[in-house]
């Protein structure tokens, strides 16, 4: 089956995605109920959730700014974009270099459908149904060819994705899929959640893969590993709320109704954060 026959009954609504799950937690409207009990669940254990999925999507506008506008990249590859949202990466990278291109990638179906109407007659930016597991299908993507030139510089991205990367997955040799083919000046953009208790990561790690999601929580030194082939950026991998902080920024949708009491938790329960950073190719 291609991109073009995925149809809604090929969208599952019997068990949660990190896509709608993730797009709720940003004031989507695009999921099911099976989405909202998953993210009831998690943030009764993980009430830090809300804020930090929330602080990825902020890092993402400095991230893609800085990229554009101070390393130069004019071309994109959004791993596992998720939902299209406020300020996506085409978006933010337009306004500092009107000429930036991007695929984005999502084994989400729906995510495909949102895509497509969001990207209509744009000629410089696609989204393709693709598992970013699977590196070689990427790449070989027709719209990943026609639109991404390895001779120059490149930006992959995996913004709040580690997680669904599972060491038995081969991290390593997905996170370096593209930038091995790339020009040199490419950029890595990576993060996930961390936590700083080996046991409760453990345990979120069991709760979340339990709900059909793949997942592994991993700790700061197990994340630096992960990375330890590229150069990160200044200030270096870290919390992302003391990445190059702005003080002013667009703003993200508000959180729905029902999640409110969450937010804030962060500044509570500080063991659980995202974790991550811009890094180079070496």
């Amino acid at each position: 089956m291609n991109d073009d026959q995925i149809s809604i009954a090929d969208i599952p609504n019997d068990v949660p995605t990190s896509a709608r799950a993730y797009g709720w937690l940003l004031g989507g409207k695009d999921n099911y109920e099976v989405d909202r009990q998953f993210i009831r669940g998690q943030l009764e254990h993980h009430p830090a959730g809300l804020d930090i999925t929330r602080q990825n999507r902020l890092f993402l506008y400095r991230a893609v700014r800085y990229l554009t506008a101070e390393a130069g990249i004019r071309q994109f590859i959004d791993m596992g974009c998720g939902l299209p949202t406020d300020a996506n990466v085409h978006q933010v990278a337009r306004q500092f270099a009107p000429d930036a291109r991007v695929v984005y990638v999502d084994i989400d179906p729906i995510v495909l459908a949102h895509g497509r109407a969001l990207l209509a007659g744009d000629a410089s930016t696609t989204v393709i149904t693709a598992d970013m597991r699977d590196q070689n299908a990427v790449l070989e993507h027709e719209d990943v060819k026609r639109l991404i030139d390895f001779s120059e510089p490149v930006a992959t991205l995996f913004l709040s994705v580690g997680h669904h990367l599972p060491d038995a997955d081969d991290p390593k040799g997905i996170l370096h899929a593209v930038l091995d083919r790339a020009a040199p000046g490419s950029h890595l953009t990576f993060s996930q959640v961390a936590c700083d208790d080996p046991v409760r990561s453990a345990e979120m790690t069991a709760q979340v893969t339990g709900a059909g999601i793949p997942w592994q929580t991993r700790t700061p030194a197990e994340i630096d590993a992960l990375l330890s082939d590229f150069d990160p950026v200044e200030p270096g991998l870290c919390n992302l709320v003391d990445w190059r902080p702005m003080d002013l920024q667009p703003p993200l949708a508000p959180v729905p109704e029902e999640l409110r009491r969450y937010e804030g938790a962060s500044k509570l329960d500080t063991g659980i954060y995202e974790y991550g950073g811009v890094l180079r190719k070496r």
